[in-house]
């Protein structure tokens, strides 16, 4: 379980990086829409796994590729909207593909439905 430290940690990080990808879309990921979806923090509040879903994009690998060639920058930006951190914690992004999950289960359920009828 984690501390209430950490969860208020998580939830900034996952509200200033949604800030960040809702403003530099269209410079940095060609309009991709980036939402920040998940944020789990280590305990010493050094390192941090987010989880992005990428939507209006044809390529999502290729948009998560170019987070992870941001991630300088964007380390940079959570610095400066963070002042008051000792360290900025080092960033890791994974694509989250529960949206796709949901989207082949409910597919499946109506495919089940209209076998019924």
């Amino acid at each position: 379980m984690a501390s209430v430290r950490v969860e208020k940690f998580e939830k900034q990080m996952q509200r200033d990086l949604g800030e960040l990808f809702q403003q530099m879309s269209k410079d940095w990921f060609g309009g991709a829409f980036i939402t920040v979806s998940h944020v789990k923090s280590s305990p010493d509040l050094g390192y941090i796994k987010c989880s992005v879903s990428i939507l209006n994009s044809k390529e999502p690998a290729k948009v998560l590729q170019l987070i992870d060639e941001k991630v300088r920058e964007i380390r940079m930006e959570i610095a400066h909207r963070n002042k008051h951190l000792r360290k900025t914690p080092e960033l890791s992004f994974i694509e989250d593909t529960s949206l796709d999950y949901v989207n082949k289960m409910e597919a499946l359920f109506a495919s089940l439905k209209n076998k019924e009828k």
